[in-house]
């Protein structure tokens, strides 16, 4: 009895060792804690890899050789920029770029560009497009600046080098995968195509090679601007890849919380949008509401927002200020459009005098 009790004492009676008090009986719970920790990081950083990686192509082929790349990146959400390293002992005329999906192959001229230290760059940007025709047999180049950019269909596209030498041989070798983005930043690494919504990212494969992944533009509504004015405010947008004719939809504000919808009239002008706030059917008196504002198109509400920027946090980025409305019955509305971290519109307003009780009667 009188050893446990001793043993007991000793683990528990603290030890200071650098000036930091130490416990015996705690330490089994912070190797747990590290461990677990660990096991987090690592689950963490192989869900990353597998974001960005691809499988292989080609599976039983023998290994392909790689050109090692000094910059690799898509830019903007549309711009494709190559700059990869010659092999050291090669005589090159002329070099390509290919990317080739299927039995459908584009390709793209490659400047050389000799360094002082005697290596040789080759160099490419251009502009992506996207198309929802997987073949386009017309669709030959060339491709480069001041000209327009191969048009990609949804899918894996391979990206291969073709190395033309002085004696007309040609070798053909595969693009190394360059490193992950870095996640920090404002600005996201990876970013939808402003234009059209489409997604072109660069992903790493299985067996090391580049592939660029290319996704379709989802269903939405983007928003241009909104301008807030002493008596109104106007929505300014557009749809984008629109899966009804625009008399289908109706703009709408939906207030949180309570499901009252409140709708606006809408003008279109080919696939763009303008529409202004039903503001004296949002107010309820002095109590402030916020709304979601949305396009309804049968069952499906797309709310409008700012989802087309390599912004990460919008709604630190794109601040408003709170404004004083005049209605046409004179009344005074304070109201506050704002994007919020999702990048969708949304509006706080509350009456200040003499405020309609609009909102009440479609609770």
């Amino acid at each position: 009895m009188g050893g446990l009790a001793t043993m007991w004492r000793r683990l528990s009676t603290p030890r200071t060792e650098a000036g930091i008090v130490v416990s015996d009986a705690l330490l089994p719970y912070a190797v747990g804690a590290a461990k677990r920790a660990r096991r987090v990081a690592v689950r963490m950083r192989r869900r990353v890899e597998r974001l960005h990686t691809a499988p292989a192509f080609g599976g039983g082929i023998p290994p392909r050789p790689a050109l090692r790349p000094l910059h690799l990146s898509v830019l903007g959400g549309r711009t494709l920029n190559v700059a990869v390293l010659a092999p050291p002992s090669a005589d090159l005329a002329s070099a390509r770029l290919e990317l080739t999906r299927g039995g459908r192959t584009l390709r793209l001229p490659l400047e050389l560009e000799p360094q002082g230290d005697g290596t040789l760059l080759l160099t490419a940007t251009t502009a992506l497009r996207f198309t929802d025709t997987p073949e386009q047999p017309g669709d030959t180049g060339p491709y480069g600046p001041g000209r327009p950019g191969p048009a990609l269909s949804a899918g894996l596209w391979r990206i291969t080098t073709v190395l033309t030498r002085t004696d007309g041989q040609e070798l053909r070798t595969g693009v190394a995968a360059a490193a992950l983005p870095a996640a920090d930043g404002p600005v996201a690494p990876v970013s939808p195509d402003p234009a059209c919504g489409a997604h072109f990212r660069l992903m790493r494969s299985v067996d090391g090679f580049a592939v660029l992944k290319v996704r379709a533009p989802a269903h939405q509504a983007e928003l241009n601007t909104f301008a807030l004015r002493w008596d109104r405010i106007t929505v300014r947008g557009r749809i984008v890849a629109p899966q009804a004719p625009p008399a289908a939809y109706t703009a709408q504000a939906v207030r949180r919380g309570g499901g009252a919808v409140v709708q606006a009239p809408l003008e279109w002008d080919g696939d763009s949008f303008a529409f202004d706030l039903p503001l004296a059917g949002m107010v309820s008196g002095r109590r402030a509401h916020r709304w979601d504002i949305q396009l309804q198109q049968g069952r499906t509400g797309l709310k409008i927002g700012r989802r087309l920027t390599d912004l990460r946090r919008r709604d630190q980025v794109i601040r408003t200020s709170f404004r004083i409305i005049a209605l046409e019955d004179g009344s005074l509305l304070r109201v506050h459009a704002y994007i919020t971290s999702a990048g969708a519109l949304a509006v706080s307003c509350v009456g200040i005098e003499g405020a309609p009780d609009g909102a009440e009667g479609r609770v």
